[in-house]
């Protein structure tokens, strides 16, 4: 998925980083909820904070943090590289491959397939950052 080197990508890139900011929170969200069901409550953010960053149970959401931290570090205007066509395409590229939910298998792709089966919220979120994909055709 190239963007064309006529498009504004840093506006284009601002928007998906928005939309994959809030299917993120939407995620994060669906697996304190399973979290909380399965382990017991959260006490308090800070402890909420370190399991997003070390407990096993939310390991799987890392590659969509990662790759909102690399958006962000690209669209930052003092930023040492300078957001390029093929930057930009390589963001997209790399979005449309994480963003595949899949009944099988393990990692990312299986847990957003569940995420997608069990909660509306996720699907809504999903379904946003879709909409930035279909804009471009």
């Amino acid at each position: 998925m190239d963007l064309p080197p006529s498009e504004n990508f840093h506006e284009r890139l601002s928007h998906l980083r928005t939309a994959l900011l809030d299917l993120h929170k939407a995620l994060v969200d669906s697996e304190r909820v399973g979290y909380e069901q399965n382990i017991g409550t959260i006490p308090s953010a800070n402890h909420f904070l370190k399991l997003l960053t070390d407990d096993p149970w939310f390991a799987w959401l890392h590659p969509l943090s990662l790759l909102i931290v690399a958006l962000d570090e690209a669209l930052d205007a003092k930023s040492t590289a300078p957001l390029t066509d093929d930057a930009a395409a390589a963001l997209v590229k790399r979005t449309g491959e994480l963003l595949v939910a899949s009944e099988v298998g393990e990692g990312f792709a299986r847990h957003y397939f569940d995420a997608l089966q069990r909660d509306p919220d996720v699907v809504m979120a999903h379904a946003a950052a879709a909409k930035w994909f279909r804009a471009r055709r």
